[in-house]
Parts: structure tokens; C-alpha cells; sequence
């Protein structure tokens, strides 16, 4: 009897990492379940974690200071009119006192046929356009 797959062994991640990279992406696998994508013409790098069967993808925006995410900034970020419509913010702390203010998009995987394929794909799309409304978002931080 094989061994049960577990996430670290899943055929899922080099199958998503072949997928972006055939799209244009650089990939590269920094740790077991991780995959680190760049888009490269801007730069823009996302990270995505595989953990059983979701692909979580994050895009870290901005690292602040704790006190620069006001009560505003925060309403802005959550608001519903916000022009992000698929993707979500995430606060993570960082080292002295400091947050890094993130994008977030998950997808399913399920059998790696074309519908993941096209999930995976559209995850990455989302967050690289979102950004761009992210930006406008968090401006008002101070670096």
C-alpha cells in the first residue's frame, strides 16, 4: 500500500509551479509547500503556500509602523467600495513594532484539470490587479 500523500509530497505544487512558469512567471520553490512567483516585467512577487489541497497566495504591499494603521486606513481597507473586489487585505506582524499590510487570494485545488489551472491563473491575475487599487489604498502610510 503507497504512503498517503500529504502536502509536502503532493505532485500538486511542482504541476502549479510548471503552470506559471509556462505562463511567463519566474517560479522558484524556496521551501517544501512554497512557491515564490515574480511577475516579470514589474516585479511584483507573490507568495503562495500549498496546504492540503489550497493554494494561498499572498502579495505583501507595505511593512508600517504599528501606529501608521489607523482607525481610517483600516475602514478604508475594509470597505466594501474599496475597488478590490477579489482579493482581501491581511495585517502580519514584522520585526520592531512594525506590520507589513498584505494582499490575499486563495483557490482549491481539487484534481489539477483545467478548472485548477484556470483558478490558479486567475488567483495570480487578481492579486496583480488588485494591487494596483492597493496601492491607492495604502498610500496614505508612511513608509
Amino acid at each position: 500500500m503507497p504512503n498517503p500523500m500529504t502536502p509536502t509530497t503532493s505532485p500538486h505544487l511542482g504541476q502549479i509551479h510548471t503552470i506559471l512558469a509556462e505562463q511567463g512567471y519566474d517560479v522558484s520553490e524556496p521551501a517544501p509547500s512554497t512557491i515564490k512567483i515574480r511577475e516579470v516585467d514589474s516585479g511584483v512577487t507573490i507568495q503562495a503556500v500549498l496546504e492540503g489541497d489550497i493554494l494561498f497566495l499572498t502579495l505583501p504591499c507595505i511593512t508600517v509602523t504599528r501606529a501608521a494603521i489607523t482607525p481610517e486606513i483600516m475602514a478604508s481597507m475594509l470597505a466594501s467600495d474599496n475597488g478590490i473586489s477579489t482579493s482581501s487585505f491581511q495585517l502580519y506582524d514584522a520585526l520592531n513594532g512594525n506590520v507589513t499590510v498584505t494582499l490575499n487570494n486563495f483557490c482549491k485545488i481539487q484534481d489539477m484539470g483545467a478548472e485548477d489551472e484556470d483558478d490558479v491563473l486567475s488567483c495570480v491575475h487578481f492579486l496583480l490587479v488588485d494591487v494596483m487599487t492597493a496601492r491607492r489604498v495604502v498610500s496614505g502610510l508612511a513608509a
